[in-house]
């Protein structure tokens, strides 16, 4: 099984403020049919309001992101799934329910995550 980054930019999504509830209610029942079929492994979205830090690896902290960063915030969700043509039908469940596209990733496996 491979761990797969289903995620959005908040830029993306352009809805009106007064479907939001459908859209948050549609998301949702993705993700707990998700989680009913077990693939679901993390989630969430960006908190915006709190500032990004970037730590050296000297420790040092400073509150930026990365230069070639320059929004990262929105929605994703990570699920673990058999196959990527089953992934892009998932990004696809999320992609309807957010009204908005989703951008796939796949994560390079590790025996140690």
């Amino acid at each position: 099984m491979t761990k797969f980054l289903i995620s959005f930019p908040a830029s993306a999504m352009d809805v009106p403020a007064e479907d939001m509830p459908a859209v948050s209610d549609a998301a949702h029942a993705v993700i707990r049919e998700a989680k009913a079929a077990g693939v679901y492994v993390f989630g969430g979205g960006i908190n915006a309001e709190v500032a990004p830090v970037v730590v050296a690896a000297d420790g040092r902290c400073t509150s930026e992101t990365y230069r070639q960063t320059r929004e990262f915030d929105g929605g994703f969700c990570v699920l673990e799934l058999p196959s990527r043509a089953v992934a892009l039908e998932w990004a696809a469940r999320i992609a309807a329910a957010c009204r908005c596209a989703q951008e796939l990733r796949e994560f390079y496996y590790d025996p140690e995550s």
